[in-house]
């Protein structure tokens, strides 16, 4: 098995199942380069670990289960909280992916829990009948149908892997700030790179389309204005979805109003703005229609983009986001057409006349 193989291995512990694998709770430079390697958005995917059942330090039959996902960073941000702790580690098969957007999708749920409690033999590891799930993962996990499946009593855990220290050492009691969610600014940043990797190959490629577009006008097809007016174009494009993707964000309890789509919006249109400002001028060297076309379309884009964080973020439910994107999406459908037409109306009947 390749997990016996793993730099993050530390031999075994023996059990009435048969030997489980050890697990180190420090992390390696290469745990923590591939940790930054996916939260740029590289090899996602493949950043996972086998589901099954582990230990950490020298647990014995009364030591407590913690239950975890097998993205592979979920699994290290758990263990790396465990030094000088005897612990089983429960791994569910949620497909490679974390906690919380696993317990949304339906992976880190009752049925997968039931099933690796039976599969891992763990009736066998330990005397006792309790599984501390971690709070995040409560939306996937139904208490008693745990208990009836498998026997074992879910004990739900504080919100962030740090607080488990002190959660056992209370007697697995969790006071309120152990349960309270946050999303604070190294949180929001965390989930950036990800997205503006994702998306910025579509943003390149949009930009790029409006340099070759930029030399279109009433006079025809004019070389000296695809720099001049392409290139000012392509910076508005990027600049709109870097507006979503990193400007709102990180601003965001700054931001008025609650959605997600609203708030990228509301950057979107600043941002432009203030960008057409220092590379065309309004109005004096720029005409109303291009000011207008451009405050569509950057709102729209980076109204858009911001709404992907929507499932970045722990404030917002499944329904909720569905809820959002039903109005969102047809406004920013409409904003990005009425930008376009404006846009061609710039272009065509006034740029060159």
């Amino acid at each position: 098995m390749e997990t016996w193989n793993s730099p993050w291995m530390d031999g075994a512990v023996d059990t009435q199942a048969g030997p489980v694998p050890r697990v180190r709770s420090k992390l390696t430079r290469q745990d923590r380069a591939g940790a930054w390697a996916r939260r740029w958005g590289f090899g996602r995917s493949d950043f996972t670990v086998p589901p099954g059942l582990y230990a950490v330090g020298s647990p014995s039959a009364e030591s407590v289960v913690l239950v975890s996902a097998n993205y592979k960073m979920s699994f290290d941000r758990l263990r790396q909280e465990l030094a000088g702790i005897d612990a089983w580690i429960l791994v569910l098969n949620t497909k490679g992916i974390n906690v919380w957007c696993a317990a949304g999708k339906g992976t880190f749920g009752t049925e997968e829990l039931v099933r690796r409690v039976k599969a891992t033999g763990l009736d066998q590891v330990v005397t006792h009948r309790r599984l501390v799930v971690p709070q995040l993962g409560a939306p996937g996990i139904s208490a008693h149908e745990v208990k009836s499946g498998c026997g074992f009593r879910v004990v739900y855990g504080p919100v962030r892997a740090a607080d488990l220290p002190r959660f056992l050492a209370d007697g697995m009691k969790a006071t309120g700030d152990m349960r309270t969610v946050r999303f604070g600014l190294a949180d929001r940043a965390a989930v950036v790179p990800v997205e503006v990797v994702q998306g910025g190959g579509y943003a390149l490629l949009v930009a790029a389309v409006f340099v070759l577009l930029g030399g279109l006008g009433a006079d025809g097809y004019v070389l000296d204005r695809v720099l001049s007016v392409g290139i000012s174009e392509a910076v508005l494009v990027l600049g709109a979805f870097l507006s979503g993707a990193l400007v709102t964000p990180l601003l965001l309890p700054f931001v008025p109003g609650r959605p997600f789509a609203l708030k990228g919006a509301l950057v979107g249109v600043v941002v432009t703005a203030w960008l057409r400002g220092l590379l065309v001028g309004w109005p004096s060297s720029g005409s109303t229609w291009g000011f207008v076309s451009w405050l569509l379309l950057g709102g729209a884009l980076a109204s858009f983009v911001a709404m992907n964080f929507t499932g970045a973020s722990t404030f917002t439910s499944l329904s909720g986001v569905r809820r959002e994107m039903r109005v969102a999406v047809p406004v920013q459908a409409v904003a990005l057409v009425a930008g376009l037409v404006v846009w061609g109306i710039d272009r065509f009947l006034v740029l060159g006349a």
